[in-house]
């Protein structure tokens, strides 16, 4: 028996390791920009009281304030991805730690601003749009800041909101901790008789496992751990729940759902739709559910059966650079461009690719707007590692198109664009992959990954989606979120999602205790509607080529500029109505129905 265990971060190439030297090359370049930031924001103090005098202050005003929190966005992500190397260094926590203290600092100092900016008279404000041209890059951020007038407070109001920051992030920090640094899940048995660690990063591979016994093993260590600590992260939970619904209140919307889908002026009935979508198409994942139950053989089919594939391949690995060269034929449909852009990111240093002790879990793409469109990954030799590669590359390559073309003001992504350029990536992977497929055995193990993507993310996101509308609804109405609660609102989610075919389980009711993204509230659903977005434009791309592909490129260009719904429709969806969703459900439906019949 070997014991596989995880490298140290020492241990790993550097090849394999992003360039985070490239935004600041030793400690003490970092202190400075830190510096920089706190005597800019006191000297911007002096806008107090006289920002909208007239037309030349406000532009000066908003160039500094973008100024300021550019260089400190710089700071922040910095000392963030240096944490995420390693959770377990007290170096990198204090330095996060401070930089959290002085953004907090920052927004109450500045905090004037907004309150301040919209006692002028709409009238006001208009005409200085009309009169200083050096205002016309923030004529959106203007009409929008108008657009949310009755929701900001005033200026002492918001610098109390503003101080607190710092101590309303706490359930998320707790959580964080908890589970990328005190939780250890143990070891397990492995297919090959191994003892291993089991880790967030290689559970998933586990659960894939053809051996029944080791799936049971992991997903049962896994659930035990999280399930020990069941009323701490409840408790945090609910904090972060009442959190909302408090800052909702305050700030006079009707519930946290519609103060979260504000921001992007997202209608509710988006939120809505894809529920009630997703509600109507249940019975064909119920379908896929029972032939899954069949084609497994067993008598009973439990949760840790559903993420094995149907059919077994032959135990390949794809090394990292085999990926890359998976990745450039898969996304070729997007222009030679976009290929050499993403090869020149790879061999800059855009990507950390292996998983080492204490690194945070999963993958992201992640910087700042003059710094790389980084990407963490934990890379571990499989086909759905290449299909995470080029997710997150596709989130890149939105942050790198942007930030050549908009201002810093427009230089980000709502989640809900942002999840259709990392998408789109996928499709266009998979379309690919199933066009060369020839040998029969690869091509059902193919679309049965196809429908996996669409459970876990169209589904599997849409259910976490309504669980979270359910506990911000049950606070909004008094009620309190017991861990007894929870569990129980979850489990019945789980029955309703995957219907008569699957077995009950001890253990699936805790699997919300698991999932850190909701701990920002309402942001899931978007992984749901960007797929449903995606399915849509790469169906576009690949039937109506270049002018498809223009019109793609030019949203990847977009940033914030405008409402996210506007912004895809220069794609050609539109997701104020429910088509995109019942499309990709189509797509669905005739997928499990091929793998019928291949079966």
């Amino acid at each position: 028996m070997g014991n596989k265990k995880l490298r140290n971060r020492e241990e790993i190439p550097q090849k394999y390791k992003w360039n985070i030297e490239a935004m600041y090359a030793d400690d003490a370049s970092w202190e400075s920009n830190i510096q920089e930031v706190l005597d800019a924001a006191e000297r911007f103090g002096a806008y107090q009281g006289c920002l909208t005098k007239d037309a030349a202050t406000l532009a000066k005003a908003l160039e500094d304030k973008d100024a300021i929190w550019q260089k400190l966005e710089k700071t922040f992500v910095f000392a963030r991805m240096k944490q995420d190397e390693d959770n377990r260094n007290t170096k990198q926590q204090a330095m996060l730690d401070k930089v959290n203290m002085i953004i907090a600092k920052v927004s109450a100092s500045m905090s004037f601003f907004t309150p301040e900016l919209l006692s002028a008279s709409e009238d006001t404000l208009l005409g200085y749009l009309e009169t200083e041209p050096k205002l016309s890059k923030y004529d959106f951020l203007l009409r929008d800041l108008l657009r949310e007038k009755q929701h900001v407070l005033s200026k002492e109001e918001e610098n109390i909101l503003a101080q607190l920051s710092e101590v309303t992030d706490a359930p998320d920090s707790i959580y964080t901790m908890l589970s990328n640094a005190d939780m250890k899940f143990g070891t397990i048995v492995d297919e090959d008789g191994d003892e291993v660690e089991l880790t967030h990063g290689n559970y998933i591979k586990f659960m894939k496992s053809h051996n029944r016994e080791v799936r049971q093993a992991a997903f049962e260590r896994m659930y035990e751990t999280y399930k020990s600590l069941l009323n701490t992260i409840s408790t945090a939970y609910s904090f972060n729940v009442k959190n909302d619904v408090i800052s909702a209140r305050i700030r006079k919307y009707p519930s946290a759902r519609a103060a979260a889908l504000s921001g992007g002026n997202i209608p509710e009935e988006v939120y809505d739709n894809l529920i009630t979508v997703v509600h109507d198409y249940l019975p064909v994942l119920h379908k896929y559910v029972e032939l899954r139950k069949n084609v497994l053989g067993v008598e009973a089919l439990k949760m840790h059966d559903v993420y094995v594939p149907l059919v077994e391949l032959p135990d390949t690995e794809i090394p990292y650079e085999e990926a890359l060269e998976i990745m450039q034929e898969g996304l070729a449909p997007l222009g030679t461009d976009y290929i050499e852009r993403v090869m020149e990111g790879v061999n800059a240093g855009w990507i950390d690719v292996y998983e080492n002790e204490g690194k945070t879990s999963g993958a992201y793409s992640f910087g700042s707007y003059d710094s790389f469109p980084y990407i963490l990954l934990n890379y571990t030799d499989t086909l759905q590692d290449v299909f995470t590669l080029v997710h997150e590359t596709g989130h890149s390559m939105h942050s790198s198109y942007t930030r050549e073309t908009q201002p810093f003001v427009y230089g980000s992504h709502s989640i809900f664009t942002a999840e259709v350029a990392s998408t789109v990536n996928e499709s266009l992977l998979i379309e690919h992959l199933l066009a060369k497929e020839t040998d029969p055995q690869m091509r059902k193990y193919l679309i049965n990954l196809h429908i996996e993507e669409f459970r876990t993310t169209l589904f599997r996101q849409t259910m976490f989606a309504e669980f979270e509308h359910k506990a911000h609804k049950y606070v909004e109405e008094g009620g309190s979120l017991t861990s007894e609660w929870l569990c129980d609102e979850y489990e019945k989610l789980n029955k309703l999602y995957f219907g008569p075919a699957m077995e009950d389980d001890d253990y699936i009711r805790y699997e919300w205790t698991r999932i850190p993204h909701f701990y920002r509230a309402f942001y899931v659903y978007q992984y749901a509607t960007g797929y449903s977005a995606a399915t849509a434009i790469s169906k576009k791309i690949l039937t109506e080529g270049e002018a498809a592909r223009d019109a793609y490129r030019k949203f990847l260009t977009t940033g914030d500029s405008d409402y996210p719904v506007e912004l895809l429709k220069i794609a050609g969806v539109d997701m104020s109505s429910p088509e995109p969703i019942i499309l990709a459900m189509e797509t669905f439906k005739n997928l499990v129905e091929e793998l019928e019949e291949l079966l």
